[in-house]
């Protein structure tokens, strides 16, 4: 069969199996999702088998040591996949919530009410825990899903949803509400984003070169999942100590993803006391530091950063610094170099941090906290399908409520309009 006919006779078929969804019980729902977990756990061996292939195919491809982090499975990560899923069973099902209700003076008596969006594609990069967290919140929300992830980690994906879509089957309804593309054939994206008969919203999440390609090709309403240009401003008021943990840990903790620290803004009557120590403390960690003139003039072994350099998300163990001379400043900085994901100031001002709150814009904004909390799981929304850093119809982690939309229920008694 021809990649166009194969695919649209995919995407026809999820939009009939997300049709069957609204007679399923929430109760349901969460029987699916328990024995989903359940087959993680207990057929964990294949899907380590199936990662190891494609963590080979990484360092054969020489591939960095952030990209295979974000590859690569174990015991540990497959019991966080489980986890996530059961979490998604204890959230309140969104789907028939009445958002709100109100009667008109002629009688009429009007509902807002929640329903799934319809048929998903996710097209990802990478992460194969991203194929669990999709099928667990899209199948809960009473969505289909159509996935196609990166050639990188098709094994391991493919282990995954191959479970997760037995558990389904059995269950007795439809199959069709979780799918997969497999052919690592290029085309097969382009051909996808087409489908605007069949399929509802496209979710990129992924590099620059992956968003603007659906950008480019796609029919369909897309949410974007950016690349994350997070920063942390350490401002003139913050505690000193407690700026150095909280840098550390959004840039060291796990550099290659999307919500670790890449720029680091320092207010600059602080800065000769802070920098040193910090540097010093990235450095024993192998972190690279590109910093501003003023930067290098504090600290050693610090190379010039270009203007490239703020504009970047590195997902690894390199860093852009700034010295900034006021808040003010760091805000503009913030807002032109980063990509609206987000963003920390470390203070104890608590005017500072109302206006660095109020005027930031992006999709998370933190006072005195790492942006590595930038996480459905961290924000108990069980799951995410990723952080949305568009502004319409989500924003930030993307979880059960992000996953519908809603329809008008209108009773009347006779009504006409004259």
């Amino acid at each position: 069969m021809a990649i166009k006919e194969e695919l649209t006779s995919i995407a026809n078929r999820a939009q009939d199996a997300s049709r069957s969804m609204t007679t399923v019980s929430t109760a349901s729902k969460n029987k699916v999702l328990k024995s989903m977990a359940l087959v993680l756990i207990s057929k964990k061996s294949s899907i380590l088998k199936a990662n190891k292939k494609d963590i080979k195919k990484a360092r054969a491809a020489r591939l960095s040591s952030a990209f295979i982090d974000r590859l690569a499975l174990n015991t540990k990560r497959i019991k966080e996949m489980s986890d996530s899923l059961l979490e998604i069973t204890k959230l309140n099902d969104p789907v028939g919530e009445v958002i709100k209700a109100w009667r008109r003076p002629n009688g009429l008596w009007i509902h807002k009410v929640r329903v799934p969006i319809g048929v998903i594609a996710i097209i990802y990069e990478s992460r194969p825990n991203v194929t669990a967290d999709c099928i667990g919140l899209c199948f809960k929300s009473g969505n289909s899903v159509i996935l196609r992830g990166g050639s990188e980690a098709l094994n391991s994906n493919l282990a995954i949803y191959q479970m997760l879509k037995e558990v389904i089957k059995k269950s007795g309804l439809s199959q069709d509400l979780v799918n997969m593309v497999t052919t690592v054939n290029r085309q097969a994206v382009d051909i996808l984003l087409k489908l605007n008969n069949y399929i509802d919203l496209v979710i990129p999440r992924g590099g620059e070169g992956l968003i603007n390609q659906v950008m480019k090709s796609s029919r369909i309403p897309i949410i974007k999942h950016y690349k994350g240009i997070c920063h942390v401003y350490v401002d003139e008021w913050a505690d000193l100590n407690m700026a150095q943990n909280l840098c550390f840990n959004a840039k060291v903790q796990r550099p290659g993803v999307c919500n670790a620290m890449e720029s680091m803004l320092v207010h600059k009557d602080i800065a000769a006391i802070f920098l040193p120590g910090m540097i010093k403390k990235f450095k024993e960690a192998d972190v690279e530091i590109r910093g501003c003139s003023m930067t290098g003039k504090i600290a050693k072994g610090v190379k010039k950063a270009n203007e490239k350099d703020y504009f970047s998300e590195y997902l690894d163990l390199i860093l852009s610094v700034k010295v900034v001379n006021d808040l003010r400043e760091a805000i503009r900085h913030i807002n032109y170099y980063g990509s609206h994901h987000s963003d920390t100031i470390v203070t104890d001002n608590y005017e500072n941090a109302l206006e660095f709150l109020r005027l930031v814009d992006s999709a998370c904004v933190y006072v005195n906290a790492s942006t590595r909390f930038t996480d459905g799981n961290q924000f108990g929304m069980g799951a995410e399908i990723g952080i949305s850093t568009d502004k319409l119809h989500a924003r930030g982690p993307m979880g059960l409520e992000e996953l519908t939309t809603y329809k008008y229920i209108i009773f009347g008694n006779g009504q006409v309009r004259s």
